[in-house]
């Protein structure tokens, strides 16, 4: 009898349904797995605050320490706190998360020794051994070594110590401060840092209770912090974070948001500024709206244009010994005071340089690039194409040649999610509208 399939890696990790698809069984054969391929002595390993992660922390740090490895336990801690740890030990890092997903949904993401994510080798290393162990008869021998599992308290303190560390002391003094937090992994770290740096600091959705995690709120819904930024008047900047905290969205002061080109736009003219944007490039995957790359050729800063997803990102970024790089979703990458995406670090960022360059979030937002107008729709598929694009050529081709210079198409599988992803910018919202509309007839009709 075959093996039952089993959750595979996408471009951030393993997502699924919690307890359905992501079982605790499956964790535990992952965390052998993971314990195998890797084959570390210690492990570092924390999670999200959704109401599924205990089980499936446990059972993965179990498999894990099955395989003789010790298992540090940083308990609720945000994505970037685990590569940041696995940076500063050297040992592998591993993160129960499901992102910016409801809290129905837990993930698994797997950073090697050194904080970045593990690369496409490894990963097909790992789901090899996985399928190997899902398959095997259990052969009753007894390992020559049981690994511990330790909870870290220290861990969150760390993490605080360090981004404070990366900005000067005082640096946001008397700054007006409102964090979303998405009831999510953020929820203690972003504070403690704003404040640290003396900011005064307004806190939203910090209550994680396991199922709120997401809900109408932080990056991926960040209009209750637009409409409490209007309100409330007087807010320098504000900040939603999604689930685990590697995104950010900001918002202006007048109540508008700042996506991540914007964000790296603005941070790359400063690096810039500064002599510390290594050879005057920032990488962004194909999602960058064309309006930023006008913007960045304009400044005489090139763009390296990868496919969606961190990783792309920070490959390119390792290749070229670039220091900047992200996504418009707000994954946000300082190659030089971080391995992976931190939310923090680059909210704080824009913070500062929002305050030495003396104008508001609003005036630098504004002036920092036009966009274009972008129509992104999902399309839910029962056949998940393995290259959607390809399958669509002469239909993209046509809406290329209509928009010409003034716009662009892209159409893509989605790496986690049976769905066609298509996206198009033209001069005109309307234009935009009506070349998504043909676009997803064509996919859902092809990928039925």
């Amino acid at each position: 009898m075959s093996a039952p399939a089993h959750p595979r890696f996408g471009t951030d990790g393993v997502r699924g349904v919690a307890i359905e698809e992501i079982t605790p069984e499956f964790a535990l054969a992952l965390g052998r797995a993971v314990g195998r391929v890797l084959s570390p002595s210690r492990l570092v390993i924390g999670r999200d605050p959704r109401q599924s992660g205990p089980a499936l922390q446990t059972a993965f740090a179990a498999g894990v320490a099955a395989e003789g490895v010790d298992v540090d336990d940083a308990s609720i801690v945000p994505t970037p706190a685990i590569a940041a740890l696995a940076a500063r030990h050297g040992v592998p890092g591993v993160v129960i998360t499901a992102s910016h997903n409801p809290y129905t949904d837990n993930g698994i993401k797997v950073f090697a020794a050194g904080g970045r994510k593990v690369d496409d080798a490894t990963q097909q290393a790992i789901e090899s051994e996985l399928a190997a162990i899902v398959s095997a008869e259990p052969s009753g021998s007894i390992p020559r070594r049981v690994g511990t599992v330790v909870l870290r308290t220290d861990a969150l303190p760390w993490y605080v110590d360090h981004v404070v560390s990366l900005f000067a002391a005082g640096c946001l003094a008397g700054a007006r401060v409102v964090l979303d937090t998405a009831n999510g992994a953020m929820f203690e770290a972003a504070p403690r840092v704003f404040r640290a740096l003396g900011a005064d600091v307004i806190v939203l959705n910090d209550a994680p209770d396991g199922t709120n995690i997401n809900r109408e709120c932080g990056a991926t819904a960040p209009r209750q912090l637009c409409d409490f930024v209007r309100q409330m008047g007087g807010v320098d900047f504000a900040f939603a974070f999604d689930g685990d905290g590697d995104r950010v969205i900001a918002v202006d002061d007048r109540g508008q948001v700042v996506d991540g080109d914007r964000l790296i736009a603005l941070s790359a003219l400063e690096r810039r500024e500064q002599g510390r944007l290594a050879a005057g490039v920032v990488v962004a995957t194909v999602m960058a709206n064309l309006g930023f790359h006008r913007a960045m050729e304009a400044a005489g800063i090139q763009v390296v244009t990868t496919p969606v997803g961190d990783r792309h990102v920070l490959d390119a970024m390792d290749d070229g010994g670039f220091v900047l790089g992200g996504e418009q979703s707000g994954h946000i990458i300082h190659r030089d005071m971080g391995a992976t995406g931190d939310g923090l670090v680059a909210a704080v960022f824009v913070s500062v340089l929002a305050r030495r360059r003396e104008r508001s979030l609003s005036e630098l937002a504004s002036a920092v690039m036009t966009t274009y107008p972008q129509v992104l729709r999902n399309v839910r598929v029962g056949r998940r194409p393995a290259d959607a694009a390809a399958e669509m050529r002469s239909e993209i081709e046509a809406e290329e040649r209509r928009l010409g210079s003034e716009g662009r198409v892209l159409v893509r599988s989605s790496g986690t999610e049976p769905l066609v992803r298509v996206m198009a910018e033209a001069a005109s919202h309307d234009e935009a509208q009506a070349v998504v509309d043909r676009l997803c007839a064509v996919a859902a009709e092809r990928f039925a």
